[in-house]
């Protein structure tokens, strides 16, 4: 049987947990010296997947 292939850039940017899948947020790489101080503290830390996006990630990712 071959091997499934999985969408690389995906298996970096989600991980699998029990609750579900979980991203880190966007708008965090660069120009940080631009932001307040509570926009970067909100951005900070892991947020939640849609459930709506959870199909189209597992077929990405071929739920490993």
């Amino acid at each position: 049987m071959p091997k499934a292939k999985i969408h690389s850039g995906a298996a970096k940017r989600f991980k699998k947990t029990a609750g579900g899948y979980k991203r880190k947020h966007a708008y965090k790489s660069h120009i940080l010296t631009k932001m307040t101080t509570k926009r970067k503290r909100q951005l900070r830390g892991t947020d939640r997947i849609h459930p709506s996006d959870k199909v189209l990630i597992d077929r990405m990712l071929r739920a490993r």
